[in-house]
This record gives C-alpha cells, sequence and structure tokens, in this order.
C-alpha cells in the first residue's frame, strides 16, 4: 500500500494540486494572521512605546506624581540593573521661524537606553547641546549649528543652546503634536524649577537576570525610598497596558487579534475538509476496488492518511513561506508611506510551528474522514452508487437535527456574546452556527439553485440542463457551493467588520477629538487683522473644510478670564454641524457643554448683561472649551477677551501639511504660532496606526478570497471531470459542444451566484456581531455595510465559476462521445 500511495502522488498529482493550493492558502491565512499579532506589537512599540523600545523594565507612578532623587538612586543601585534612566521632560517655548514655537525638552538618557535615533549631527556631550527632530527643523528652517534660546515657566528660565544634531521625527501620538528637543541635564536645570522631579525610570537589566524577580526587587526598593504606588512593567507590558487604557482600560487588540487566530483556524479545518473530501469521494470506487483485490480497511486508511501527510506538510512548508512574503511585501509597502515608517515585521516561532502542525493535522483528518466512510461498507456495496444524503434517509435526518441543533445554539451564543460584549463566546457561537448551516446545506442549497436555475430558461436546453443537474446531484452542487459559501462568508465578514470597526474607531475619535484646530484671537488693539478677514483667509487655505469664527459671551461664575478662568463661548447649531468630528454632538439651547472632569450640574455663567443659570453637560473629552449654543446667551461679547476660531481639516491631510496649516493660520491670525492647538495631529498620527492594523487585515483578506477561488475551481473542476461518461452520454443523444459547455458555464453561475449571495449576507450579519463583540464596550457600534466591495465579491465570486468550469467543459468537449463512455 506504500507503493500504492506514492503512484498516487505521482501518477495523479493533478488531483494533489487543487489540494496542495487550498492546504497552503489556509496555512497562509493562518500563519499571517499569527504574523499580525507580532507585527502589531513590534509596530505599536514603534510608535506609541517608541521611548522606551530599548529597555527591559519602565517604571511609572500609578498615581503620575514625580519621582523623587533618592527613589531614582534605590532603583538605580538595584543589584540586576546594567544601566539606568531616569527621564525628566518639562514644555518650552523658542522663537523660530518667524514666531513662538512650543516643544517638549527632556534630558538624554544613556547610549543603551536612548529611544531618539540620529539623523545627523551628534547627541548631546556638552552643558548646552539640543537635538531637534527632523521634521520640526525642516518646517522652521533649522539646522545643525542653529541656536535658539529655550524659554520654561519663570521669567529667569531661559537657556541659550546650540543644535548639535537632528533625530528623527517621533511616532508616538502622545508626543507627535510638539518639537521634540533632546539636552543634557543641565538645560533642564536651567529650564525647570527644582526638585521637579522624574516623570518614569527605564533599566537595562543584567545579563541572565529574571525579569518578574528584578521587577519586585526593586518595586520593593523604590517604595522603601518613598516612592508612591510604583509600577514596573517590560517594554512590552507597558505598550499593553496604554493601549488598554486608550481602550477603557481592556486590552481589545489582543482579542481581536486572538479572534482572527481563531477565525483562521476555522476557515483552514471547513476549507481543507471540504476540498479533501470531494477529491476522496471521487476515489470511492478505486479504494472499493483494491479492498475487493485483497487491501484491508486499515491498509486503505494508512494509505490515504500517508498521502495526506506528504501533500499536507509539503503545502504547510509552501504557505509558511508564503505568508512570511505577504506580510513582508505589506510591512515594506507600509513603512514606504511617510505616515506609516512605525510599521515593523515580526515572524515569531509560533506562525511557523502552527502553520506546520495545523497544515499537515488539518490535511490528515479531512483525508481520513472520508477514507474511514469508504471502508465503512462492503466493498461491493462501496461499488455501488450511494445515496445522498436527504430528508428521506437517515443520513440525512441526522444531519438536519446536527446541523439545526448547531446553527440555533451557536447563534444564540452568537447574539449573547454580542449583546454582553464577550468576544470568545461570540466567536464559538459565529462558529457553531456557520457549521450547522454547512451540515444543512445539502438540504436547501440544490433547491435555492434549482429556483435560480428558472433565470436560466432563456438558455434552452443547457439552461433547463443546467437547472436540473443542481437537485440531480445534491451533494455535489452542495460540495461546489460550500467551497465558495465559506470564502465568501468570510470575505463579507471580513470587509464589513473592519468597515464597522473603522467606523466606531472614527466615531470614537471624533468624540475624545472634536476640534481639528483651534487658536484664540488677537484681542482688540494689539493688531491690526480683522478676525472675519483672517476666517476668510483660513477657509481658503488647502486642507481646510471648514471655519468659524466663536465670541467669548461670559465665564463661569466664580472664575474670571483674568485668572484664567474658564471662558464660555458662543456657537451655534449651524457652525457646530459643519466644524465638529462628533456628529452626535449637536449643541442646543439652554445647555451649557463644559470640558472633560468640569463639576456636574447646573452651571451659573457671568455675562456683560449680567448672570444666567444654564443645565449642563460635561463632554467625554477635555480638548474643547464650554460653549453654548448662540440663542441660549443673548448678551454681547466679553470685552478685553480674545475670541476663538475652530478650525476643520480634510480628512486626507498629512501631518507635515497639519503642522503647515498651524502656521499659516497663525499668521492670518496674526497671533504666535504656538498658540494654533488641536488634535489634528494626533488624529492624523492614530488613522495611520489604525490604517496600518487595517493594512495587514486587508492582506489576509486577500489571502481569504484567494481561498475561496481555490475551492471553488477544486470542486467544480472535480465535478466536472467526475461526469465524464454523463456528459458524453448527452453528447451521444445529440448535445452539440458549444451546448455542454453552456450548460457547465451556467451551472457554475447559477451555483457561485447562490453561494455568493447567501455568504455575503451571513458575513454582513457575522460582522456586525462580531464588532459589536469586540467594540461593544468602548464604542457605539453601528453596521457599515459596504456595499461597493461585497458587490465586487459578487461579481469575482459569479467570474471565478465560471472560469473554474472553463477548463475541465473544453476538455469534456473536445473529448469524442465514444472515448467519454469507454471512461471508468
Amino acid at each position: 500500500m506504500l507503493r500504492v500511495a506514492l503512484s498516487q502522488l505521482t501518477t495523479h498529482f493533478r488531483r494533489f494540486i487543487a489540494i496542495g493550493l487550498a492546504v497552503m492558502l489556509s496555512v497562509m491565512f493562518l500563519s499571517s494572521t499569527l504574523m499580525v499579532g507580532a507585527s502589531t506589537n513590534a509596530s505599536l512599540g514603534a510608535s506609541i512605546g517608541e521611548a522606551y523600545r530599548n529597555a527591559d523594565l519602565v517604571a511609572t507612578s500609578k498615581n503620575g506624581e514625580a519621582f523623587t532623587q533618592s527613589a531614582v538612586e534605590a532603583a538605580a543601585s538595584s543589584p540586576a540593573v546594567e544601566d539606568s534612566y531616569a527621564e525628566r521632560s518639562t514644555y518650552v517655548t523658542f522663537e523660530a521661524g518667524g514666531g513662538e514655537q512650543y516643544g517638549r525638552l527632556r534630558n538624554a538618557a544613556p547610549a543603551s537606553l536612548e529611544g531618539a535615533i540620529l539623523s545627523s549631527g551628534t547627541l548631546p556631550s556638552h552643558a548646552l547641546d539640543v537635538v531637534i527632530d527632523v521634521k520640526t527643523a525642516q518646517h522652521l528652517g533649522l539646522s545643525v549649528g542653529s541656536t535658539l534660546e529655550l524659554h520654561g515657566a519663570g521669567p529667569v528660565k531661559n537657556a541659550k543652546v546650540t543644535i548639535t544634531g537632528l533625530i528623527q521625527a517621533t511616532n508616538d501620538p502622545f508626543s507627535s503634536s510638539a518639537a521634540q528637543l533632546v539636552a543634557s541635564e543641565s538645560v533642564l536645570n536651567a529650564v525647570q524649577d527644582a526638585g521637579a522631579g522624574f516623570s518614569g525610570l527605564q533599566f537595562a537589566l543584567k545579563p541572565g537576570e529574571n525579569v518578574s524577580e528584578a521587577k519586585e526587587y526593586i518595586t520593593h526598593r523604590m517604595e522603601a525610598a518613598g516612592a508612591v504606588d510604583p509600577v514596573l512593567e517590560t517594554a512590552q507590558e507597558k505598550v499593553t497596558s496604554t493601549v488598554a487604557m486608550l481602550s477603557a482600560g481592556q486590552d481589545q487588540l489582543t482579542v481581536v487579534l486572538l479572534a482572527f487566530a481563531g477565525v483562521a483556524i476555522l476557515v483552514s479545518t471547513l476549507v481543507v475538509a471540504n476540498t479533501f473530501s470531494v477529491l476522496v469521494a471521487q476515489r470511492t470506487r478505486e479504494l472499493a476496488l483494491l479492498r475487493c483485490l485483497g487491501a484491508g480497511r486499515s491498509q486503505i486508511r494508512g494509505s490515504v492518511m500517508l498521502e495526506a501527510l506528504v501533500v499536507g506538510f509539503i503545502s504547510s512548508v509552501l504557505g509558511v513561506l508564503a505568508a512570511t512574503g505577504l506580510m513582508t511585501g505589506l510591512i515594506a509597502w507600509a513603512k514606504s508611506q511617510p505616515e506609516q515608517a512605525f510599521a515593523t515585521l515580526a515572524v515569531p516561532p509560533s506562525a511557523i510551528i502552527a502553520g506546520l502542525v495545523a497544515g499537515t493535522l488539518l490535511t490528515v483528518v479531512a483525508a481520513l474522514v472520508p477514507a474511514k466512510a469508504a471502508t465503512a461498507v462492503a466493498p461491493l456495496a462501496a461499488l455501488r452508487p450511494a445515496d445522498d444524503a436527504s430528508v428521506k434517509n437517515r443520513r440525512g435526518k441526522v444531519r438536519l437535527v446536527l446541523g439545526v441543533a448547531a446553527l440555533v445554539g451557536g447563534a444564540a451564543l452568537l447574539v449573547y456574546g454580542s449583546l454582553n460584549v464577550s468576544l470568545p463566546i461570540a466567536l464559538v457561537g459565529g462558529a457553531a452556527s456557520f457549521v450547522g448551516i454547512l451540515l444543512c446545506s445539502t438540504l436547501f442549497i440544490p433547491t435555492v439553485v434549482a429556483l435560480a436555475g428558472r433565470l436560466a430558461a432563456p438558455a434552452g436546453v443547457p439552461g433547463r440542463l443546467a437547472a436540473v443537474n443542481a437537485t440531480r446531484n445534491p451533494a455535489r452542487t452542495s460540495a461546489t457551493a460550500a467551497a465558495l459559501l465559506i470564502g465568501v462568508t468570510l470575505v463579507s465578514l471580513m470587509m464589513t467588520g473592519a468597515a464597522t470597526s473603522r467606523s466606531a474607531f472614527n466615531d470614537t475619535l471624533a468624540e475624545n477629538y472634536p476640534v481639528d484646530l483651534s487658536a484664540q484671537t488677537a484681542l482688540e488693539g494689539t493688531s491690526s487683522t480683522d478676525p472675519a478677514q483672517a476666517l476668510s483667509r483660513i477657509q481658503a487655505l488647502d486642507g481646510v473644510s471648514a471655519a468659524v469664527l466663536l465670541q467669548p459671551v461670559g465665564t463661569l461664575s466664580g472664575s474670571s478670564t483674568a485668572d484664567g478662568g474658564t471662558t464660555i463661548y458662543s456657537l451655534s447649531a449651524a457652525d457646530a454641524a459643519s466644524i465638529l468630528r462628533d456628529n452626535k454632538l449637536k449643541p442646543s439651547p439652554g445647555t451649557v457643554y463644559l470640558p472633560e472632569d468640569s463639576a456636574q450640574g447646573p452651571a451659573s455663567i457671568s455675562t456683560a448683561a449680567g448672570s444666567v443659570t444654564l443645565d449642563s453637560k460635561v463632554l467625554r473629552t477635555r480638548h474643547v472649551p464650554a460653549f453654548v449654543e448662540s440663542s441660549s446667551i443673548s448678551a454681547s461679547a466679553l470685552p478685553e477677551t480674545p475670541g476663538m476660531v475652530w478650525v476643520k481639516l480634510d480628512d486626507s491631510v498629512s501631518g507635515d501639511r497639519v503642522q503647515a496649516l498651524q502656521k499659516e493660520i497663525a499668521a492670518a491670525l496674526g497671533v504666535h504660532e504656538r498658540t494654533v492647538s488641536g488634535a489634528a495631529i494626533e488624529r492624523v498620527t492614530f488613522n495611520s496606526i489604525i490604517d496600518v492594523l487595517l493594512l495587514v487585515v486587508t492582506g489576509l483578506l486577500g489571502v481569504a478570497v484567494v481561498i475561496a477561488l481555490i475551492g471553488v475551481a477544486n470542486t467544480l473542476s472535480l465535478s466536472v471531470l467526475e461526469r465524464t461518461r454523463e456528459n458524453s452520454l448527452l453528447r451521444a443523444l445529440g448535445l452539440t459542444k458549444g451546448q455542454l459547455r453552456g450548460m457547465l458555464a451556467i451551472e457554475a453561475v447559477l451555483v457561485a451566484g447562490v453561494a455568493a449571495i447567501m455568504g455575503a449576507g451571513m458575513g454582513i450579519v457575522y460582522g456586525w456581531l462580531g464588532a459589536q463583540a469586540t467594540l461593544g464596550g468602548v464604542a457605539t457600534v453601528v453596521p457599515a455595510v459596504p456595499w461597493l466591495q461585497l458587490a465586487a465579491v459578487f461579481g469575482v465570486a459569479v467570474v471565478a465559476g465560471l472560469l473554474a468550469s472553463v477548463i475541465p467543459a473544453g476538455r469534456a468537449a473536445r473529448l469524442s462521445p465514444v472515448e467519454g463512455l469507454a471512461t471508468a
């Protein structure tokens, strides 16, 4: 039987090319998914975790309190610590580029822990040296050798420094909105109050040190030195906790990636099992004949398992290599984009091992099931045609009961998991319900295809025969449709899930960052610029979508604008609709809208005409000032209080263009550039991170499309080859070559069209409920259906079904009726 198995691999290699492609692409999907997880973590480490990417441990204070010198010394002197960095940082202003600029200054770290990457020049080595990021330097016309005077918080907190080098611009969304400066401790001492403390610590451990033990020991030493609630994490743990902080304390990223891995395993199992079942079922008579010639059941099974083992392992190796190539190409493309240069490739051993094991194991299991079925009956009985599963026989009734149970139970779990934002439960429920649909497919797909076949009636005899073929062999029709149903459902699920998730991400960003840019106007008498004319100039700038002018109409009682109190601005409902990113934020009369962490309850507002009391609504963002709908306060603008301009940018504006717009808006208003602030930079950076994540998901989507096409091509080709005698008999009865090709083409299009429509419908439901289960706890999930993309998937599925029938149909048409009828 060993020779039989090897001869099958060499003699009928064309059969195994199809199954090999299915296995290879399934493994490619699984390995790519696992690589996505590692690459995403690496990319986040290069963006959000950029500052501490070289550290073994990072220490921060749980309550944000700065560390004292004694706590720093206690931690740095720990026996396990090789090197340490205590970060000090402050914000400074400086004159450059024709105006006052704003930047974040920190002290330089030891070489082993320095996160900044030098582009040119040298890092600070003397008392008054400083380096600045390349983007800011280009924007302000600075270079190595330029001098700057940095101004700290106090009137005497100044330092005149010389730029000795340029560093790469940061990818950290929390720091990217300000100029980045790195200098020596002496510069920090000159611009910062003594005793300001240290915002964080980084440690490089000695080789061989246990990270957990070092973490615990350093924590105890810091607490003994007076540090309050120090939190020590590895660099990756710090990135994870930061992402969890952005998503309401939930590490949704890891959950989403694990879900993709689960989906990949399920899809791999279904596609490989379906394709190999068709292949082995085609050989049922051949296997039965071997049993008649003396082969035992165990020998038959062993022969099929050996074939599956060889095909599965070789295909799995190719799949892992293809996944690595795909991810390398995607990351390389992402890195070539200026806004996504932080994208990083990571290939973990788990992606290689899981791909090889899963692909080989799934192929063997998928081959064993039909092989066992073929040897479960007497050899002579197996040589006769088997009854298909239907509600009229035991097989059909068992499939129906199991399918309905899996469908109902899985659907209930899916809905429960979605409503309770539990992705693991929803994933199990979705998988069970889909398996239930596949189990029942033989019972309803042929009927649906036959009903759709009425559309082919105008094609004459080929059209009527194509419709009849769908119900005459339900198992064959169902197997053909199932391959495409799996692929289209997955593709539609991903498309709908990605579109819904992106919409939810955008809504969350809009809620946190409702205004792109804002700037206060100059006080009357201090500038010759008319705010109305300045507004017109701003609205005409390239990249500006809308701009509005807000007038100050009052202050919260108990505060004054002179003391930096809370100013209330007036915003009309029409202006709010044009300028605010958050579509749900629609100001209504009689309510004052306050930034996050403001006091709840009625608010008393002092205006030029007296005092008024309004209901207050505290927003979930601190990135907007307090404002009211314009009809709420009819008093005139406050004297000696500047107005405010809000600007909304086009969605396609890049980070570099945002910085240029800040300068142009400042020039139009006649104010310092540093006073033009807002969330535009943060939005651009966060969207870049989201784009990288969606890019790799799109890559997986492409793999899923190819899997679906290979699956339908396999089953259609095998089903046509299986009907060689049948087709030859039709030719002998008068069917022409053209009519034969037409019949097979119409049949393929009918099956593909029905599978595509059903798969798209199920994918929309699964994608929406999956997004709800994933993001329901941190965002309002509203279904977003990408109709154009789904229409393209339908078109590709129909064309794929048509093309899959071309080659075997041509072969069947070329075969003479006599030769075809003589085929065994």
